[in-house]
């Protein structure tokens, strides 16, 4: 049997100091990286010279970590990971800095790692790279001679082609994706404007059975989706830190009917707009008030950046406006918090709510989502309301799908999740929670590596 060889910017491995695998993905890719006797490599997330890899095996799971100059974290993660690409992918043109050291840095940490992780590789080793970070790797790794089978995965939406031109050098960046045998998208969507772009600029065609050919190089592009670990999380719910977490909640609610939202402090994750939706809603149904409260949950990321800090910045303000606004003696609208909490507490929050708002502007997947719908109770479940444009709105269609950027939109949706009758929730959740179950994160990796491993070996 091959080993797997998974590499990302971040490893999430069990180790010693961590010992529980972190998330869904995690949970996933270490169970195949325990049955292959694989390895994970990536970034350690520490800075300092970068030095021989760091190996640690814990619970049958071999991660390999280095570190990174500062430099390098500066211009290849901060600066075009998380300052050019990420904002570009997601459709946000005017956030999105062209610095051409962001692009010498990303390129030249992609060719470290080619460096470092190349000699360790063995003949018959399955590649697997993943995400935005580390899309010229698989170019790297060829011109080390590698001759494996090497897939990729991009975890974020792709771009319509005339944003991704834009981008200087944009050629240059999607020509190192044909190094790849194999490379999954999260929807359709996406791959049919990767296909967009391949035909447009780069001359190529879309042949039978996912395969696409440039010039003489032919690869596979597949839609994946990915999933959450539906038993685990079903099991969380059941959990008695999930309980306790449910009865807390309600009695804390006090009768009222829970809104709550569950998204990474991110402009992509459309916290604004759905706090706007949310105002719409309370403007336009006065007879509501003390009836209904919104739970904003948005751990801090990329404190770094300045639009990160900016969006912090607005949502305090804009969640200190509809407080001021609509609150009374007793009756608090919205309760906006800035931290993360545990899977099993998560879990008991999503069944205590009688809606998930769910409304990015553009989202690769959303496993939020998910969850919501696998925690719920099958007697008596909460209604889903999912943007349009989360990839998971391909798999979740029977929830309440709404244009995020419209506030009337959302606040009609939630106005119909809460006078949904029980059997129309029921009918609705359902065939949700079958597809969450079904095609999971395990599936999702099945039906990755099944692809990567038809390739042929070459000669």
């Amino acid at each position: 049997m091959s080993r797997l060889i998974v590499i990302s910017n971040r490893v999430s491995a069990p180790t010693a100091d961590q010992p529980g695998a972190q998330g869904g993905l995690a949970v996933a890719l270490t169970a195949a990286l325990r049955e292959a006797d694989g390895i994970w490599f990536g970034w350690s997330g520490d800075t300092g010279e970068t030095g021989e890899l760091k190996f640690e095996t814990y619970d049958g799971v071999t991660s390999a970590t280095i570190d990174l100059p500062e430099q390098d974290v500066e211009e290849y993660y901060d600066g075009y990971a998380n300052r050019t690409l990420w904002p570009l992918f997601h459709y946000r043109l005017g956030l999105t800095e062209f610095e051409r050291d962001f692009q010498g840095g990303y390129e030249r940490v992609n060719r470290v790692f080619g460096d470092v992780i190349g000699p360790h590789i063995q003949p018959d080793d399955l590649i697997w790279v993943h995400d935005y970070h580390m899309i010229p790797l698989g170019w790297v790794l060829r011109q080390r001679g590698l001759t494996n089978r090497i897939g990729f995965f991009l975890h974020i939406p792709w771009p319509p082609t005339r944003l991704l031109t834009a981008l200087p050098e944009h050629r240059r960046l999607v020509e190192a994706l044909f190094a790849y045998d194999v490379i999954g998208f999260q929807s359709d969507e996406w791959l049919e404007t990767f296909h967009d772009y391949v035909i447009s600029e780069m001359g190529g065609s879309i042949g039978k059975n996912e395969h696409i050919t440039v010039g003489g190089r032919t690869i596979r592009a597949i839609a994946c989706p990915i999933g959450i670990d539906a038993k685990e999380f079903v099991a969380s719910a059941g959990s008695s830190q999930a309980r306790t977490t449910h009865a807390r909640m309600v009695e804390s609610s006090i009768g009222r009917s829970l809104i709550v939202g569950v998204d990474r402090l991110d402009y992509s994750k459309g916290l604004e707009e759905h706090f706007n939706g949310y105002q719409r809603y309370l403007e336009t149904h006065p007879d509501a008030h003390s009836n209904v409260y919104l739970l904003q949950i948005a751990p801090p990321s990329r404190a770094q950046v300045q639009s990160y800090q900016d969006i912090r910045a607005q949502l305090d303000a804009l969640s200190g406006r509809i407080n001021g606004a609509f609150a009374d003696i007793d009756w608090v609208p919205l309760r906006y918090v800035n931290q993360g909490f545990s899977r099993d507490m998560l879990a008991g929050v999503y069944r205590a709510a009688r809606i998930g708002l769910v409304t990015p502007l553009r989202d690769g997947m959303n496993l939020v989502a998910k969850e919501y719908v696998a925690a719920q109770d099958p007697e008596d479940p909460g209604v889903l309301i999912l943007s349009q444009f989360a990839g998971a709105a391909a798999q979740l269609g029977n929830a309440l799908l709404v244009n995020p950027y419209s506030p009337d939109d959302i606040a009609d949706a939630i106005e119909r999740a809460l006078a949904m009758s029980r059997e129309e929730r029921i009918a609705r959740w359902r065939p949700m929670f079958e597809n969450v179950r079904d095609e999971d994160v395990i599936w999702w990796r099945k039906r990755f590596t099944k692809a990567l491993m038809a390739v042929p070996i070459p000669a």
